[in-house]
């Protein structure tokens, strides 16, 4: 092998290790803890765990319950994700961007292997929000599990006039 091939086999290799830590591989903890006690629920898709690091959940939004806001079905989001989430160990996973502008971490949240952010979505709680370069690889999931939500009026969709996700 000459030199230049060996500096782009090197080069190639580096890259790859970097493309595996940068999309959260199983056993990566670069961002963050990979389990957690949720210490209490902020609202439908914030939680702040036991050691004060506050999660924002990936790919979903859910109405304003906080802060004086008073969205339809904000109270009944946090709610339902209180009685997830809340005490109790969840497990993290993390995707390409690790934290938000606010320093909360940014995750996929479940619990004895349900995926907390997808139920959201699934049972009308939540609607998609996908901030890129995160969601890429679970985007279109998500959106057929909102559609049929729409589309069975569940949750959100049924109960309130005006959708406030944003």
């Amino acid at each position: 092998m000459n030199a230049a091939t060996a500096r782009l086999t090197l080069s190639l290799a580096s890259a790859g290790v970097g493309a595996t830590l940068a999309c959260g591989e199983a056993g990566d903890d670069r961002c963050g803890p990979r389990q957690a006690v949720v210490a209490r629920v902020i609202d439908g898709d914030t939680v702040e765990l036991d050691d004060g690091q506050r999660v924002r959940y990936l790919l979903i939004d859910t109405p304003e319950s906080t802060q004086g806001k008073n969205d339809c079905y904000g109270h009944e989001a946090s709610d339902f994700n209180r009685q997830l989430v809340e005490g109790r160990t969840v497990s993290l996973s993390y995707d390409e961007v690790c934290t938000d502008d606010y320093d909360r971490l940014l995750a996929y949240v479940s619990i004895d292997g349900r995926d907390v952010n997808a139920l959201m979505v699934e049972r009308g709680f939540a609607c998609v929000l996908q901030i890129p370069p995160n969601g890429q690889q679970r985007i279109d999931a998500f959106e057929d599990l909102e559609y049929a939500a729409q589309q069975g009026m569940v949750g959100l969709w049924g109960a309130c006039d005006e959708v406030t996700c944003d």
